[in-house]
């Protein structure tokens, strides 16, 4: 299989969306970082205990898994891998044929998050910026979501749309006839 680099407008137009997000994503988490952690900046957006916004660091991936790391692991896992695999994505995204039009943004904003993310780990020594808290009211055996970012979401919704939309794509080749 052979790649060229292909910068057509239908490769490069989605690529805003990674720019975009990207730049909310640091100017948010710079608003962020003028509370001190703990602190709320609205405490209760909504005033029903729904939607918090307060100053939060993760110096794991979600979840917090990787906490206990050692530091030099938290390096490699957590910056080093990130970096390799977007590294990877931003390539192919460049040089394949392979996605459709919906599966180009899904992949953009998946790189803008990756990136607003990995600039936190690079850049902030107390770890990424999280401020966003969501109520679930026992769902999935949480009170609260996990504290999440801009780059999170994007990450998130992004992978989503593009599973369903490779899901979808895959379901419509299979009931094309065969031609001959």
């Amino acid at each position: 299989m052979e790649f060229k680099l292909k910068l057509e407008k239908e490769r490069i137009l989605p690529l805003s969306l990674t720019a975009f997000i990207i730049l909310v994503d640091q100017i948010t988490k710079a608003i962020i970082v003028k509370l001190r952690p703990g602190i709320g900046l609205v405490k209760d957006v909504f005033n029903n205990n729904f939607l918090w916004i307060f100053h939060a660091r993760n110096k794991a991936i979600a979840f917090s898994l990787g906490e206990n790391f050692p530091d030099s692991v938290k390096k490699v896992a957590f910056i080093i891998v990130p970096v390799l695999v977007l590294g990877f994505l931003i390539w192919y995204y460049l040089n394949s044929d392979d996605f459709t039009k919906i599966q180009r943004w899904a992949a953009a904003g998946i790189i803008g998050g990756g990136i607003g993310n990995i600039i936190d780990r690079i850049f902030r020594t107390d770890g990424v910026v999280d401020f966003i808290s969501v109520r679930l009211y026992g769902f999935l055996g949480f009170d609260r979501w996990p504290t999440f970012n801009l780059a999170d979401s994007s990450v998130v919704v992004c992978c989503i749309l593009l599973f369903v939309s490779i899901f979808i794509s895959s379901q419509k080749k299979e009931k094309e006839p065969l031609n001959e």
